[in-house]
């Protein structure tokens, strides 16, 4: 793992907004160190275009709307959605080359999301899946932070829940996390940390989730499944159920009698310093309580804004000590995988080295690589010397 500047794939989903967000107006985004400008279409489909006047750059979102049309706020030129320009003052022949780019949107799991690399890869397929957000089994709520920091220092506070002993003491953390062993996993897209706590005191958080809803005090079997889609989304399971009532997974894994929510977060690059970090809660338990909704989402929204300090102290230190490199414990497992496949991704969009001979496998060169298309699993104990 190191601190050198951010870098991002582009070829990748990135969220750019909350569907709510983007509506008859112009909302301006950068994401990847592109900026963009978002609206809706009198279809309701959502559109993004580059955020410069072909013309003379001005940002296009200090224009306004005129239709499906952007009109720049300067001289007055008309874009449609696909960033041609239909319209100059005071002249009816067109310049052909008059067009700002168009990026590819898709609507899902109550998310804008937009392509900044090459439109023809642009696979809706490939759009993280966090439909908890929408399934009508779940319900919950989340909001948008603008981080000061790169964003795959976010990745790895999700990757490593220990922190939650020593950030989140007051709410969903207690030492029982930073004790408990973890299964890291990964493969080619995905990297994993599994951690269970058996027959341990509920922190806050979750003594109160349990109690309200199923009416349980004692002891609880916790867990955490963490999945990382990269480039950077993370979807974390967590919940507790009474000790010893079948949660586990050797038990029959029924979490009937607990309580269980998702964490959902995409961070998105907006440069290399700054991201915007979307987050959601959702819970299958109590699920037509709206105020329950409300005062979740609040107070997760708390809980963020104490990691949110720490990243941002964190991005500050590596700016003033940008040769220091990161030093990796048992714990930061699925962080370094997350990274890998970050990296991966990155690589493969790098133009190939002139002079470039095709790799050696193992030999003088050094070890192979390893085949990412295999799963590796990793069985660790936070107190284990590795």
């Amino acid at each position: 793992m190191n601190t050198e500047k951010a870098h991002f794939p582009l070829n990748a989903w990135y969220a750019a907004a909350y569907d709510v967000e983007v509506g008859r107006s112009l909302l301006a985004r950068t994401i990847c160190n592109q900026k963009l400008v978002l609206y809706r279409q009198t279809t309701g489909v959502a559109a993004a275009l580059e955020d410069a006047c072909w013309h003379r750059l001005l940002p296009l979102s200090m224009g306004r709307l005129d239709g499906d049309d952007v009109v720049c706020g300067y001289h007055g030129l008309v874009y449609n959605a696909e960033g041609r320009c239909t319209r100059m003052p005071s002249q009816e022949t067109l310049n052909p080359s008059a067009c700002v780019r168009s990026y590819p949107v898709v609507e899902k799991h109550r998310f804008v999301w937009v392509w900044p690399g090459d439109p023809a890869l642009a696979d809706p397929a490939l759009v993280p899946d966090l439909h908890w957000n929408h399934d009508p089994e779940w319900a919950g709520d989340g909001k948008m932070i603008r981080v000061q920091c790169d964003y795959r220092l976010v990745v790895d506070n999700l990757m490593d829940l220990t922190h939650e002993t020593f950030v989140h003491g007051s709410s969903i953390g207690n030492s029982a996390v930073a004790e408990a062993p973890f299964v890291a996993t990964h493969g080619e897209r995905f990297a994993t940390v599994t951690r269970w706590m058996e027959n341990i005191e509920a922190p806050p958080f979750w003594a109160g989730q349990i109690h309200d809803a199923r009416g349980y005090q004692g002891p609880v079997d916790r867990w955490q499944v963490v999945r990382f889609e990269a480039p950077c989304t993370v979807a974390i399971d967590v919940g507790v159920a009474p000790a010893g009532s079948g949660a586990l997974p050797q038990d029959g894994g029924d979490r009937s009698q607990g309580v269980n929510g998702y964490v959902l977060n995409t961070i998105t690059p907006e440069t290399d310093g700054t991201c915007l970090y979307f987050w959601a809660f959702a819970r299958n338990y109590s699920l037509g309580e709206q105020r329950l909704t409300h005062q979740l989402r609040e107070g997760v929204a708390h809980i963020f804004r104490e990691d949110e300090l720490v990243l941002e102290a964190q991005q500050k230190a590596i700016d003033e000590h940008p040769d220091h490199k990161f030093y990796n414990l048992n714990i930061d497992a699925g962080a370094m995988w997350a990274r890998r496949l970050i990296d991966r991704m990155v690589k493969k969009e790098a133009p190939p080295p002139r002079s470039a001979r095709p790799p050696q496998r193992g030999g003088a060169s050094g070890p192979a690589e390893p085949d990412p298309r295999r799963l590796a699993v990793v069985t660790l104990h936070p107190r284990q010397v590795g």
